[in-house]
């Protein structure tokens, strides 16, 4: 039997992120990973403060920004690599109206650190209005961070490459195959569902779709591209302009109207001819409240879940997963606002 201090379950961003505070603090653990590509992992990996429809921000947004910056340091300290991308997200203005709103705004003390006053041209793309530049704002190479962790924890004889087996794990003995665990951490996203420990949890799937283009000519290098969704430039040619989303159509295959969304999406800028190469899609796991859900299993001790990241992923994996580590070995209470007892019925949230 070998003693690890934890066993997570998942691959994506929460389960990473929640390694790399194991990692740091010298923790033994073992990572269940199905091999299935999570929505993490096919994510744009936008990183941003600001709620590019309302030009508002959200809570934590400086706190999870600066938290992001010093953790990926941290990690390129293992893997030899940085995976934050700089490149602003450029919004372009629908019309006269939302140029003044950004203005107003940007003045605002809450705001000011985020919305550039100074608006810009971009050559190529349909932009009548210029665009508004979000500062701080950036991208994650999400398979570069993906690859190289998973490959990491790997080497380190950390990834156990198959589906975790709940039928398996004795609770009372704190033990699943020949693992003997002091905690489990559930990163699951949507696989919650079939948790039996969690599977109550509320959280909502949202469907995502993207498409990879290429371009009859390409954009303006070194940023990100917003109107109704996110155009940047991939390493192989291509482009990625996504994601949709869906709350209704959650069926396991793409949904046409959703390509047809994205290919309108994308010509009410880009006037240039372009393909539609691949598409992908993904199923968020979102909260009504927007808050993620962290917590410890009511009646198990030694389980916890790290779930409900919505579309911030990145952001709120990167900074709850300090929460969650802080919680379980400190002893520090969870903030109120993501912790799991704020459903105490959660069939009915």
């Amino acid at each position: 039997m070998k003693n690890v201090d934890y066993i997570i379950v998942g691959d994506g961003y929460a389960a990473l992120f929640f390694a790399h505070q194991l990692t740091r603090n010298k923790k033994s653990f073992v990572i269940f990973s199905e091999g299935r590509k999570s929505a993490s992992q096919i994510s744009a990996g936008i990183v941003n403060p600001v709620v590019l429809k309302k030009f508002t921000t959200f809570w934590l947004a400086q706190e999870q920004l600066d938290f992001l910056k010093t953790s990926l340091d941290e990690i390129e300290e293992y893997t030899g690599v940085n995976y934050l991308i700089k490149a602003s997200i450029h919004r372009i203005f629908h019309d006269e109206n939302e140029q003044k709103s950004w203005l107003k705004k940007s003045q605002s003390e809450e705001l000011e650190g985020f919305l550039d006053k100074n608006f810009e041209h971009l050559e190529v793309v349909k932009n009548d209005f210029n665009t508004g530049i979000v500062k701080q704002s950036a991208r994650l190479n999400v398979q570069g961070f993906f690859n190289d962790l998973l490959t990491f924890h790997q080497t380190n004889s950390r990834l156990i490459s198959e589906k975790f087996n709940y039928h398996e794990l004795n609770v009372a003995e704190s033990t699943y195959h020949d693992y003997r665990f002091k905690n489990i951490v559930f990163c699951e996203g949507m696989g919650v569902k079939n948790n039996p420990y969690f599977s109550d949890i509320p959280v909502i799937p949202n469907k995502g779709h993207h498409i990879r283009v290429k371009l009859s000519q390409p954009i303006p290098e070194n940023l990100t591209i917003k109107k109704k969704h996110f155009l940047f430039p991939l390493n192989n040619g291509m482009y990625f302009y996504g994601g949709t989303y869906d709350r209704e159509q959650l069926h396991e295959h793409i949904d046409e109207s959703a390509i047809e969304q994205l290919r309108n999406g994308l010509s009410e800028f880009y006037p240039l001819d372009f393909d539609i190469e691949e598409v992908h899609f993904g199923f968020r796991p979102t909260v009504k409240d927007r808050r993620p859900i962290v917590g410890r299993h009511p009646v198990h001790a030694d389980l916890y879940v790290f779930n409900g990241l919505g579309a911030r992923g990145i952001l709120n994996g990167c900074y709850f997963s300090k929460s969650l580590y802080d919680h379980i070995e400190n002893n520090k209470d969870l903030p109120k606002e993501i912790s799991l007892e704020r459903f105490p019925n959660k069939k009915d949230a």
